[in-house]
């Protein structure tokens, strides 16, 4: 009788364990919080118009992500990946494109800097780093159709130099 209560209480242990790893299974660590207004275009460019943004459509592009196994190596732009910013990898895209992505299942969107290569599996066309993954909702997917529009800013020299 003994074993059998061992037995039982063994194989809920191994339920708990499991249950718990497939509940943390898409969390990530949560980024420092700011207030919005700290990170606005408007507060680090006081003469920023938000009439000089022109959103031009790129399609739907078939977006991945990459995180762990890449976080603090160098990226093809030369700086370390950081797995917690919102970056991207695109094959040709010029690094430090922006560009605003938008998950049509939810439609949560984010913007993303190009600043790697990738992702080099066949029908793939964009690489989300795990947090804007996270934010937009792919963990668990991996893999999503995502509308992508290309962020174009007018007059930004002039902004930062006055």
């Amino acid at each position: 009788m003994r074993s059998i209560v061992k037995a039982l209480l063994f194989l809920v242990l191994i339920v708990l364990v499991g249950f718990t790893l497939v509940i943390n299974e898409d969390e990530v660590p949560t980024l420092p919080t700011t207030d919005a207004e700290e990170i606005s275009l408007e507060t680090k460019l006081p003469n920023f118009d938000p009439g000089l943004i022109d959103y031009i459509d790129l399609g739907t592009m078939k977006a991945s992500w990459y995180g762990p196994g890449f976080h603090g190596r160098k990226t093809a732009n030369g700086e370390k990946f950081d797995q917690m910013s919102y970056t991207a990898a695109h094959k040709n895209l010029k690094f430090g494109t922006l560009l605003k992505v938008t998950n049509p299942i939810n439609g949560k969107s984010i913007v993303v800097r190009i600043n790697d290569r990738g992702p080099y599996i066949e029908g793939r066309d964009l690489d989300l780093s795990k947090a804007a993954a996270h934010e937009l909702g792919l963990m668990r997917r991996g893999i999503a159709k995502l509308k992508v529009e290309k962020l174009e800013i007018s007059g930004l020299d002039e902004m930062v130099t006055n």
